[in-house]
């Protein structure tokens, strides 16, 4: 590591956490490695927390990128002119969505698809009220922390939106408390913050039925869980419950950053206001060349090589982690996994000792006695192999200490 980057990084880049930050001085990345300065070799095992679902620097959306940026960069903005990487990129995930979800707003994050897609639930039925569940995350403008599942953290920046409740997950017993009064309920599909915890597909049916019933939108979150990390392209495939409105980012990019809101063309209609751009807006959404890594991306995951192989590549973690006595248990779906252990203190330090030995896992935001295991779901057999033996390894270095 450069002496002069640590004191610069500490000196010029704000900090987005209490913690002490890896401070790893980054000179590449290619796949499922990244190399520092000093030339040593990460395996990353989280996906730059699950936005790296193709590896980075992958060659296919490499090559979109080069030759969109040889057309335009950013041209006007979002809405206002016709340009063919949004449309590609909208038209080809529509195809592989429900006929309720056939019309994209393009964003730069996954925040901003939260805020409009409440802004959009307030537009249908003018209620405020908003649900969500314990130990979610949803991001952290205004309006996503608002539905912040953490109360102690939302309370540090009242006053957010009003009438905020929030309801236990996976208890069908409290959607009772959805009313004629409820806006909109949001919730992940499975919730990265407690340690990949996944919905019951019973409950999600029932939270599907309950909305219905009382003219209340549901909103998908699937921003960390789309885009195969799951085994399917998104995880409420598995539940056979649909949203209303679905939010997408992080792997939806390919490395580059966008977001996207997904409803029906009647609801989008809603946006349209008498005031140009007030409904929502966005300068850079659905820039070109994030579309063009986006498509790139979203095509290599349908493909046959990626997809298919992921629940497969998944259970082969699973074998990896049940051969570690300090693993209590496994959760999550495909290559959206999180290992729990029975303390902060132990997963504290296998982390440490990861991340010497060269292999890059992370704790979850609600749950620190679970790591994250969010490989490139083009991670090969052998490099699942390898990480998971430098994994292993840490763990019984971590447990010795």
């Amino acid at each position: 590591m450069n002496p002069n980057h640590r004191h610069l990084f500490k000196r010029y880049i704000a900090q987005a956490s209490e913690f002490e930050p890896f401070i790893l001085d980054v000179a590449k990345g290619e796949g499922v490695y990244i190399w520092n300065t000093d030339g040593k070799r990460y395996m990353d095992f989280i996906s730059s927390i699950c936005v790296n679902n193709v590896g980075h620097r992958n060659p296919v959306v490499l090559q979109a990128i080069e030759e969109q940026m040889q057309k335009y960069l950013h041209i006007m903005v979002y809405g206002e002119f016709i340009q063919k990487p949004q449309l590609d990129l909208a038209e080809t995930l529509c195809r592989h969505l429900p006929p309720q979800l056939q019309k994209v707003f393009l964003l730069n994050s996954g925040s901003e698809a939260i805020e409009g897609a409440i802004k959009l639930s307030r537009l249908y039925n003018h209620r405020s009220e908003i649900i969500s569940f314990g130990n979610s995350y949803h991001g952290s403008t205004m309006g996503a922390m608002s539905a912040l599942g953490n109360d102690p953290i939302r309370h540090r920046f009242d006053p957010l939106l009003p009438e905020h409740r929030m309801l236990e997950y996976n208890n069908t017993g409290q959607l009772s408390q959805i009313t004629d009064k409820t806006c909109c309920v949001i919730t992940e599909v499975i919730q990265s913050g407690s340690g990949m915890t996944e919905a019951d597909s019973s409950f999600l049916q029932a939270l599907r039925q309950r909305c219905t019933q009382t003219g209340t939108l549901l909103i998908f979150d699937e921003i960390q869980s789309g885009f195969g990390r799951s085994g399917k392209l998104f995880a409420f495939e598995h539940s056979g419950a649909v949203p209303d409105i679905l939010c997408l980012a992080k792997g939806m990019g390919g490395g580059m950053p966008i977001g996207a809101f997904v409803a029906s063309e009647e609801l989008m209609e809603l946006l349209n206001n008498e005031h140009p751009l007030m409904g929502h807006a966005s300068t850079f959404g659905g820039h070109p060349l994030s579309c063009a890594a986006a498509l790139a991306s979203l095509n290599l995951i349908l493909s046959p090589d990626v997809l298919p192989h992921v629940e497969a590549k998944g259970q082969r973690i699973r074998r990896h982690l049940s051969e570690i006595p300090q693993v209590i248990s496994v959760h999550g779906k495909g290559l959206f996994l999180a290992a729990h252990f029975n303390s902060e203190q132990l997963t504290a330090r296998i982390q440490e000792r990861c991340m010497q030995n060269g292999f890059i896992t992370f704790w979850l935001l609600f749950n620190h006695q679970a790591l994250a295991l969010t490989p490139p779901l083009t991670v090969s057999e052998a490099e699942i192999d390898e990480g998971m033996e430098i994994f292993k390894q840490s763990v019984r270095e971590a447990a010795a200490l």
